[in-house]
C-alpha cells in the first residue's frame, strides 16, 4: 500500500504572515494531528435505503444503465437516512469531469437587520495556490456530483477522524454540495478527487489529457454523507436560508483496484476540525480554499484568499456566519476555511457556503455543537 508523508500545507505559514505570500514559505513537514473524539450525535441513523429499497451502495435494477438520470420527486431520496451513492465505474472520465459547472447562486439581500453583521469587507483577491498541489496544499481537492442540472462541481477538504487516527477517509464541504435542501434531496455520483489538476494546467491545456492528469491520487466515490437537519428542512439554492448550518461530512472509499492506504494516508495529511473556534472578533487572519468555477474562473485551478473575518447574520435566530473579503466565485463552495490553532497549526472552522454577484466577499457557517454531532456520527459509523 501506497501512502505519502508529505506537508499538510503553505496554510501555517500563510496565516502567520496574514499575506498571500505563499512562495515566499517553505511547508512544514508532517500531517497535522487528529481531532478529539466526541459522543456521536443522532443526525442520520447508521443505516438507510435509497431508491427501490436499495441499501447501501447497493444499486437497484437499471440504476448504474441510466436510471440514476431520473429524479423524479417520488424516487429523489431525501431524508438524513436515505444517503444513496453507488460507484458507477468509468462515469467521471476527464471530458465529464471538465464539464462540471457550479451550482451556487449569489446571495443578494440586505441582512443588516438580521441581528449582528459587521461592515462589508473590502475585496481580497484571490491567488492562485503554488503547484504542484500534492505539495502546496494536499488536503484540498475537488468534489464532483450529478444535479438535475446535470454535472456540477464543489471545493472539499480532507480532514481527520477520531475514530481512525493518521487514517482518515472523512472529507468535509457544503451541505448544499451533497442535497438540494429544502425542496430536494440527496445529489448523485459523489465523488472526491484530491489535489485535482495538480498541475495547475488552464482549461484548454487540460483538453484531451488522460484521467491521471486530472485525478493523480484516483477518484474516491462516497459512501455516505451527512449533513445537517436545519439544511435539509431550510435549504435554499439562493437568499441565504439554511446558510448557518450548510456544512456537511462525507466518508468516501479507495478507487477500485488501486493500491491506496487510507485518503489520509495517500495524500500525506488530513486537518484537523476546530468546533467552537473563536468568534470573528477575535482571529487575526483567515484563509479559504477552493477550486472557483464561475467567471472570471475556469474551475480547474486552485485558489487561496487571506483576509480578516468579520460577522454576518441572515437570521437573528441563528448563528452568525464568518465573512471575509475574496473574489473567488462559485465552485469554491465547500472549500475549508483555515485558523492558527494554540500550536501554530492549520485548523478547518468553516467552509464557503455563500457569497454575493458582486463577487467581493465569501460567507461561512460557525462549526458549534450541531457540526460536531454530524461529523462525530459519521466518523462512529466507520469505526
Amino acid at each position: 500500500m501506497r501512502s505519502r508523508h508529505r506537508p499538510v500545507m503553505l496554510m501555517a505559514c500563510m496565516l502567520a504572515l496574514l499575506a498571500i505570500s505563499a512562495t515566499a514559505c517553505s511547508a512544514p513537514t508532517g500531517s497535522v494531528g487528529a481531532g478529539s473524539a466526541g459522543s456521536a450525535g443522532s443526525a442520520g441513523s447508521a443505516g438507510g435505503t435509497g431508491p427501490a429499497g436499495s441499501v447501501g451502495s447497493d444499486a437497484p435494477e437499471g440504476w448504474r444503465e441510466g436510471g440514476w438520470r431520473d429524479w423524479d420527486a417520488s424516487d429523489w431520496a431525501r431524508e438524513a437516512a436515505a444517503f444513496f451513492n453507488p460507484v458507477i465505474e468509468g462515469l467521471w472520465l476527464p471530458g465529464r469531469m471538465l464539464q462540471g459547472v457550479s451550482p451556487d447562486r449569489p446571495v443578494d439581500g440586505n441582512f443588516e437587520d438580521a441581528g449582528v453583521s459587521d461592515p462589508e469587507p473590502e475585496p481580497v483577491a484571490a491567488r492562485p495556490v503554488p503547484v504542484s498541489y500534492r505539495d502546496s496544499a494536499p488536503v484540498v481537492g475537488k468534489l464532483f456530483f450529478d444535479t438535475p442540472e446535470g454535472p456540477s462541481v464543489c471545493s472539499a477538504t480532507v480532514v481527520s477522524d477520531p475514530a481512525n487516527p493518521g487514517a482518515s477517509n472523512l472529507v468535509w464541504t457544503a451541505g448544499h454540495c451533497v442535497h438540494a435542501g429544502a425542496k430536494g434531496g440527496w445529489f448523485r455520483n459523489i465523488v472526491f478527487v484530491p489535489s485535482y489538476n495538480d498541475k495547475g494546467l488552464s482549461s484548454e491545456e487540460l483538453v484531451g489529457v488522460g484521467k491521471s492528469r486530472l485525478s493523480p491520487f484516483g477518484i474516491w466515490w462516497a459512501d455516505w454523507a451527512q449533513t445537517s437537519p436545519q439544511w435539509i428542512s431550510e435549504g435554499t439554492p439562493s437568499g441565504g436560508s439554511g446558510s448557518p448550518f450548510d456544512f456537511a461530512v462525507l466518508h468516501v472509499k479507495k478507487p477500485a483496484g488501486s493500491d491506496f492506504a487510507s485518503l489520509e494516508e495517500t495524500v500525506g495529511g488530513a486537518s484537523r476540525v476546530m468546533f467552537d473556534a473563536p468568534s470573528a472578533t477575535k482571529i487575526a487572519g483567515m484563509s479559504l480554499w477552493g477550486y472557483p468555477a464561475a467567471p472570471p474562473f475556469d474551475g480547474e485551478r486552485m485558489f487561496s484568499c487571506l483576509g480578516r473575518p468579520g460577522r454576518l447574520s441572515v437570521r437573528d435566530d441563528q448563528p452568525s456566519l464568518y465573512r471575509v473579503g475574496c473574489t473567488m466565485t462559485g465552485g469554491s463552495s465547500g472549500g475549508g476555511w483555515f485558523i492558527e490553532d494554540a500550536q501554530g497549526r492549520p485548523a478547518l472552522v468553516s467552509n464557503t457556503s455563500i457569497g454575493p454577484s458582486a463577487q467581493t466577499w465569501l460567507a461561512g457557517p460557525y462549526l458549534g455543537p450541531g457540526a460536531k454531532a454530524i461529523y462525530d456520527a459519521v466518523s462512529d459509523k466507520f469505526a
